[in-house]
């Protein structure tokens, strides 16, 4: 995006905003921010790394956009009654670039895809909020946002429920030949895949998987996306759990997986298929 000229002030810092708007806190999810630990965040990437209150992400200023989201999710936090959806996206001035604009993406046949979803932080305003900076938007087509990639936001928040807290890594895959871009003010990276990785490290059992969905519409099974995190970590480039578990623990969760450990509801791929693709 470079350096952008604006006439008057248009920093708001985080805080104040969150203390002028009033918003709900209740329920909180520790988080690096208030912590000082970093030990769930990715190790080797490129990006600006920045901490929000519920979340954490690396910015890639070259792509215009997150090259990861990290965050705890929780059976606590999904328990919580929810709030309303937010319906503003607000550009992301934690970031010394800035992140892109809303209207950079407006006219371009894509829509503004979350990579933390806003159904992940409807515990609380804040949280809500916060799933609606730009810096957290990545361009999707709308049959993948809508269809297969709404149905794994719904199943992982299935799997945290039934498994009492998971760690989740997500972005985009910017690592292929000729991508395209949009944005007039703004270059965004139009990905060509976006992947999510899923870790429980609690016992009785321990497990961990990837998947990376095509840019696309697909009325294929979730399961057929799926593989391995170390598999995923040799294309990223960097260790997506470096501090979160132990080499030897990394060595027997990341190297293999059991798609038996997860369970998927049909019910769900078959109203992807015949209804949400359409949407």
């Amino acid at each position: 995006m470079g350096i952008v000229i604006i006439i008057g002030i248009l920093y708001i810092n985080s805080k104040k905003y969150v203390e002028e708007k009033g918003l709900s806190t209740e329920y909180n999810i520790p988080n690096s921010s208030e912590t000082g630990e970093v030990y769930f965040l990715p190790s080797g990437s490129k990006g600006e790394i920045v901490h929000h209150k519920h979340y954490s992400l690396s910015y890639l200023e070259k792509h215009e956009q997150a090259e990861w989201v990290a965050y705890e999710l929780t059976r606590e936090s999904l328990k919580v009654k929810n709030v309303k959806r937010a319906k503003e996206f607000k550009t992301d001035y934690d970031l010394s670039t800035r992140s892109a604009f809303h209207r950079d993406y407006s006219h371009s046949g894509y829509t503004r895809g979350h990579m933390v979803p806003a159904g992940d932080m409807a515990f609380n305003e804040l949280a809500m909020q916060e799933s609606f900076y730009m810096s957290n938007m990545s361009p999707q087509l709308s049959a993948l946002n809508n269809g297969i990639w709404k149905e794994l936001e719904e199943q992982v928040r299935d799997w945290a429920y039934s498994d009492n807290r998971i760690y989740i890594v997500t972005g985009p895959m910017l690592n292929r030949p000729r991508l395209q871009t949009i944005g007039k003010q703004s270059k965004i990276t139009v990905p060509s895949a976006f992947y999510k990785v899923i870790l429980d490290i609690d016992k009785p059992k321990r497990k961990g998987i990837a998947f990376v969905i095509p840019h696309e519409r697909s009325e294929n099974k979730l399961q057929e996306y799926a593989m391995s995190i170390d598999d995923l970590e040799s294309e990223l480039g960097f260790d997506l759990f470096a501090n979160l578990i132990s080499e030897d623990a990394q060595e027997v969760i990341e190297s293999n997986y059991n798609i038996n450990d997860w369970k998927f509801s049909e019910k769900r791929y078959r109203d992807r298929v015949e209804h949400w693709n359409d949407q």
